[in-house]
């Protein structure tokens, strides 16, 4: 499948791991219709790892865990279409996948074939005990032309974690996303972690060690799922985090223009998550249809503490630029840029005219310059409009 937009929905492995079942994720399809969150964009349901029996059966086809899924994977995929929604499920691409049942490899037509058999319309595909003598390419190129051949449009999300080179073949597979970190966990120092690997890895100002420039349309660079709202509940919940670094965390996967996948139980989703979630104008930035790469818009570094706190900036479609600026340390700041670092010298001669897009707050920034003070783990998110003199 060609995406054209970062693919958004709900993911279960954040909070539930291996505790799921075919009650669990039709509320959870239920709920995304109730709370309205398919009329923003989240329309994917997808079953992470664990779902599986132990072995395969006589004809070597995957077999749903009949404790869990009694009903069977195909009447699961009606209810979820039923409600207007796409149907996502788990393999991968070793011999066992990482919660250590039956995988992929060698099975890749069989399985795309069963997969579009149950309706299935997007494959999480991950990398956990992969045969060293086959390269991670090999097997996702494999598993792209067996899901290309299958009947079926069903979008592959390549979770290879990065490794491997990842982001140079990955487009070679036909995944319309790809895994560019490791696992995210719901605390501070892992958002803060995933963000910075997006721009250097070193924090030293130097953007080709980044993910950054390897995603968009087509092939969405992925930060991993979502953990706005677990509040330290569930697999990953460890620690927890502040409403400001959830909106951090949402703010870059935006700005980055990463598939928005949520990972909280959304039955209990408190008011704030809701918000940032279903913020409209945030969300625009993250599905603008341009795709533009987004890129470090502050020429040096705000570090406090050995912390990296960039400006990253990006390009719409309508010839805005959303802008984003983030305190990644650990105490208050105050953070800038300037027009000619967004394209925009004095020469230009345009006025610009800024929305926060979290506050609403709308002003002129003046003499090419921002400078606005951050608390420590929060951000601002600006769209700025140019208008020509």
């Amino acid at each position: 499948m060609f995406t054209l937009r970062p693919p958004m929905g709900w993911n279960s492995w954040n909070t539930f791991a291996e505790k799921i079942d075919e009650n669990l994720v039709r509320e959870m399809a239920d709920v995304i219709v109730e709370k309205g969150l398919d009329k923003v964009g989240y329309n994917y349901v997808v079953i992470d790892d664990c779902w599986a029996e132990k072995t395969r059966d006589e004809n070597g086809r995957l077999v749903p865990d009949k404790k869990k899924f009694p009903s069977g994977m195909k009447a699961l995929s009606d209810y979820v279409h039923s409600k207007g929604l796409k149907f996502g499920m788990y393999s991968c691409a070793g011999v066992l996948t990482c919660g250590q049942y039956p995988a992929s490899y060698d099975y890749e037509y069989v399985d795309a074939k069963t997969f579009a058999e149950w309706g299935v319309d997007f494959l999480k595909y991950d990398f956990c005990y992969k045969p060293e003598s086959v390269d991670g390419k090999a097997l996702y190129r494999r598993m792209g032309v067996a899901l290309a051949n299958c009947g079926r449009d069903i979008l592959l999300s390549a979770c290879s974690w990065g490794a491997e080179k990842t982001h140079e073949w990955v487009r070679s597979t036909g995944a319309g996303m790809w895994r560019s970190t490791g696992d995210i966990f719901d605390n501070w120092n892992s958002i803060k972690g995933i963000i910075l690997q997006q721009v250097d890895r070193t924090c030293e100002y130097k953007n080709n060690e980044g993910s950054m420039p390897f995603g968009g349309i087509g092939c969405f660079n992925d930060m991993d799922m979502l953990v706005v709202g677990m509040h330290g509940a569930g697999h990953v919940g460890l620690g927890g985090c502040t409403d400001e670094e959830y909106r951090t965390h949402f703010t870059a996967w935006a700005i980055f223009g990463s598939p928005l996948m949520i990972g909280c139980d959304i039955r209990k989703m408190d008011d704030e998550a809701y918000k940032i979630l279903t913020n409209p104008e945030v969300l625009a930035i993250n599905q603008d249809a341009r795709g533009a790469q987004p890129y470090v818009a502050n020429n040096g570094w705000v570090k406090e503490h050995d912390d990296c706190s960039p400006a990253i900036a990006r390009l719409l479609e309508n010839g805005d630029i959303a802008v984003a600026l983030f305190n990644l340390g650990d105490k208050d700041n105050f953070f800038d840029f300037r027009g000619d670092q967004i394209g925009l010298p004095p020469v230009s001669k345009a006025r610009l005219m800024a929305r926060d897009v979290w506050t609403g707050e709308e002003f002129e920034i003046h003499n090419y310059a921002y400078i606005t003070d951050i608390p420590a783990h929060d951000c601002k998110l600006l769209r700025i409009k140019v208008i020509p003199q």
